[in-house]
């Protein structure tokens, strides 16, 4: 897999390699007032690539951050077993008449 990756990334250089070198031209931008910038097509091709890739490519990152702090608090929460209830103590309400531990004596009849 990891063979293909490298293929496919040096046919990717290769492609623009092959763009850049066919398409060497200088390309006048207008920019304000009479100002001109002449710059080669690669060029401005490339810096317009980066100028839609890099905001993108921090708001993603940003997105990701957030979803992994998220992720990490609910473990946290998870992990942390809640306290359990300490049941309370039964207390009979009416008087006691006898000990329920000590034997009684068998009725006579």
């Amino acid at each position: 897999m990891q063979f293909l990756k490298i293929l496919f990334w040096c046919l990717l250089a290769f492609m623009a390699a092959v763009f850049t070198v066919g398409n060497w031209t200088r390309v006048d931008i207008r920019l304000w007032n009479d100002i001109t910038a002449s710059v080669n097509l690669p060029l401005l091709l490339l810096v317009t690539f980066l100028a839609g890739l890099i905001p993108t490519f921090i708001y993603h990152h940003a997105v990701r951050w957030r979803l992994r702090q998220r992720l990490a608090a609910a473990e946290r929460r998870v992990a942390v077993p809640a306290p359990l209830p300490v049941p309370e103590p039964v207390i009979p309400s009416g008087p006691l008449t006898a000990d329920p531990l000590t034997p009684t004596a068998a009725p006579s009849a």
